[in-house]
């Protein structure tokens, strides 16, 4: 766990698949090809960004559109933590960190590589060093309660990885907090809102841009 260091709308990333139903780098801690870091540029109404990639994380050679999409909708956010989930190298936390500060975000990855590129991306835009926690699933305290979860969730996971997952997360939202996703249509945005629904939540579709869903999540009766 690290604290501190501690226009128009494009395709989804195809990401190439492994034997796990998925890419490797949502199940695996070590990359599953040589290290070629490189730079992106994120460009947004009210901040720019550059960010640090790598081969054998989500996304590496530009940051994806539906996470870009997610960014320009997504409203100021209340106090208290924020997670980032399946963070890969960090836009989503960048954004949210530059954008407030003293926002105390969380950034959760599986991935040693995704997780390192994410703690130098975040101390690059950070105000402060104690603003952000990088962090495994199981590093992250079982009594933190988030105001807010943001996500391009990992959906080529498989429908019961990606359920439990959630699940496990949805579950640790505050109890007027709300969480922030989108997923492209071809990739089961439709099928994922009524599982949801099914388990207790309440589905906003804030925006559908050519096939993406922006998502908003709260608990019924919130």
């Amino acid at each position: 766990m690290t604290t501190g260091y501690r226009g128009p709308v494009e395709q989804p990333e195809q990401d190439r698949t492994t034997e796990h139903s998925g890419p490797s780098h949502y199940f695996s801690p070590q990359a599953s090809s040589r290290s070629k870091r490189s730079t992106v540029h994120l460009d947004l109404p009210d901040l720019s960004l550059d960010l640090i990639t790598d081969r054998g994380v989500f996304s590496p050679d530009r940051v994806d559109p539906g996470t870009k999409l997610l960014l320009l909708e997504i409203p100021e956010l209340g106090d208290g933590a924020v997670l980032d989930l399946g963070c890969g190298y960090g836009p989503i936390a960048s954004v949210l960190v530059a954008r407030r500060p003293g926002q105390q975000v969380w950034a959760v990855d599986v991935n040693e590589r995704a997780l390192a590129l994410c703690a130098e991306n975040l101390t690059n835009h950070a105000h402060s060093a104690s603003d952000f926690t990088v962090a495994t699933p199981e590093d992250v305290p079982d009594d933190l309660e988030f105001t807010a979860i943001v996500s391009n969730p990992p959906i080529r996971v498989g429908k019961k990885v990606l359920h439990s997952m959630l699940r496990k997360w949805l579950d640790r939202l505050a109890p007027d907090g709300e969480a922030w996703l989108v997923v492209h249509r071809h990739l089961g945005a439709d099928s994922l809102s009524e599982w949801m629904t099914g388990n207790g939540f309440v589905i906003e579709r804030i925006r559908s841009r050519q096939g993406y869903r922006i998502l908003r999540v709260t608990r019924s009766g919130a």
